[in-house]
């Protein structure tokens, strides 16, 4: 029977019907990383507001860190793209910001990394994705205390021996790493932590207490700064001699991040080239900032604050998504691992919520691998692809300085920071021979040092009184120089280690080993 023109018809819209349907199944299956991507591409360059524009909520908070975000310029150019980022103030309330990602409340946060592994640990659920590593502390951070009070880090090894603090911020993640890292066994295991609403309280709580108790003061800028300006404060430890623990980041809501990433990379692209534009006036963005939030900081302490924060660029991230090699910074894995690692070991957390295995939703890394793919550069407006280094002011990737070679009598000049708290190293009966559980020991100790990049380390090796205190001594320093040279097979740079051996003082059989202490040129 011929086929009529209508029955052939019919025919042609079925099955246009049913590829379209097999051709969305495909879709739907095979590339749902392209689509949680493009699905909603960057508002219309051209949009400069009005109806169309597409407003996102940001959770944060005053640190001086955070300046760009607040800042005229970036406003000015997600406006050009049609955006608005709402930047709200919820005074460093950490679990509160979290919970309002979870709700669905803002769209985007920043957070401390350690702020965020701790949260999430007590929310249960991680509801946001690190899309940017906005900023290092090298020194905005610190552990500051009266010189009559508390002389060194050491010096915290008492029962009376406290911390004032706020809680959940890198102010208490700091007085965290030094319980977790020294050997302070009398300093209370519950108790040593005294809460503060804030870094201007803490500096308050300074002031107004006695110079002699053994008290320490975790604060930021600009209250570090004004905390040391009286000539009996000094610095016991602070983020310009560690790497990879005070780490901010910039976080999207997951459900957002896959429905709008387009508004999300937005937002990443231009605070990168609002980053980009004013990194040789940082300490200007930093007085323009708290003018605008009514506490306004002297040109002097905007240079200090300044100085005490690392603003991360395009390079730097690539390197801290693990998208080149040899950039010398911790991956997020690595920095995810060193902050969950410290927490857990002072009771902050009672088991690794990460579960040992740090990534995937932790991290969008697709962010930032996109802009690298698309050859974007900050100081140009239109992505062009080509080598991202080679563009209108370089970027350079900034690691730590590179710690100088001492003389006898600068070894001798070094500030006391603290003994470093460290598994036993085992050796053979009467050698220095170092068993396997010693060389593991090492191992951590070693990580633990390249995260340490400012500090001198003093191995001494120490004996029990004995009949022959010449041969004890001997081979105290050989166990010492055994030690050192492991540590130099591990990575240490050698102009960072010296040995030393001594007869101890009891006949306590822990009195026999190698001890560990930080050393530092002094502030």
């Amino acid at each position: 029977m011929a086929r009529t023109a209508k029955s052939i018809l019919l025919a042609v819209l079925a099955w246009l019907v049913i590829l379209g349907a097999i051709a969305a199944v495909v879709r739907s299956l095979v590339l749902p990383s392209g689509r949680d991507r493009r699905s909603h591409q960057p508002p219309d360059a051209g949009n400069s507001g009005g109806a169309n524009t597409s407003t996102v909520r940001l959770a944060a908070d005053s640190f001086s860190g955070y300046c760009l975000l607040r800042s005229e310029d970036l406003a000015a150019r997600l406006a050009r793209k049609g955006v608005a980022l709402q930047v709200t103030d919820d005074q460093a309330d950490y679990m509160a910001r979290l919970r309002a990602l979870d709700a669905g409340d803002v769209e985007m946060a920043v957070f401390p990394v350690n702020s965020l592994v701790q949260c999430g640990g007590r929310l249960g659920s991680f509801p946001a994705s690190i899309v940017y590593v906005l900023d290092e502390t090298v020194g905005a951070d610190a552990l500051v205390a009266w010189k009559e009070g508390v002389a060194s880090v050491a010096a915290l090894n008492s029962p009376e021996a406290r911390m004032v603090l706020t809680a959940d911020s890198p102010s208490e993640f700091l007085a965290r790493v030094v319980v977790a890292s020294f050997n302070l066994p009398q300093l209370p295991r519950d108790g040593w932590m005294v809460p503060a609403q804030g870094s201007s309280e803490v500096y308050r709580r300074f002031r107004g207490e006695s110079r002699q108790r053994p008290y320490a003061y975790a604060m930021w800028e600009p209250d570090v700064s004004r905390a040391l300006s009286d000539p009996r404060a000094h610095v016991l430890l602070d983020t310009s001699k560690l790497k990879g623990y005070v780490v901010d980041v910039l976080t999207a809501r997951r459900q957002f991040l896959l429905g709008n990433y387009g508004l999300v990379r937005t937002v990443v692209e231009e605070y990168a080239r609002t980053a980009h534009a004013a990194r040789e006036h940082m300490a200007e963005a930093v007085a323009q900032d708290s003018r605008a939030s009514g506490t306004p900081v002297s040109p002097a302490e905007a240079e200090s604050i300044a100085r005490g924060i690392r603003w991360k660029n395009t390079l730097e991230n690539y390197g801290h998504f693990g998208l080149t090699s040899g950039s010398g910074l911790d991956d997020m894995a690595t920095i995810l691992r060193k902050v969950t690692d410290v927490l857990v070991r002072t009771g902050a957390l009672p088991a690794d919520p990460l579960a040992g295995a740090p990534g995937g939703h932790l991290w969008a890394e697709h962010v930032v691998s996109d802009l690298k793919e698309a050859g974007f550069h900050p100081g140009r407006e239109i992505n062009v692809l080509s080598d991202v280094a080679s563009g209108p002011g370089e970027e350079q990737v900034r690691g730590s300085e590179t710690i100088p070679v001492l003389s006898d009598a600068q070894w001798e000049a070094l500030v006391t920071v603290g003994e470093i708290r460290a598994d036993p190293i085992l050796f053979g009966r009467g050698n220095a021979t170092i068993g396997v559980q010693g060389e593991q020991a090492l191992t951590s100790l070693a990580e633990t040092l390249t995260s340490w990049p400012q500090y001198y380390l003093m191995v001494t090796g120490r004996v029990r009184p004995g009949t022959d205190e010449e041969a004890a001594l001997a081979l105290a320093r050989a166990r010492a120089d055994a030690v050192v040279a492991m540590l130099k097979a591990k990575g240490v740079a050698p102009q960072r280690l010296r040995t030393a051996a001594e007869i101890a003082s009891s006949n306590q059989p822990e009195a026999q080993a190698v001890h560990f202490v930080v050393r530092q040129m002094a502030y």
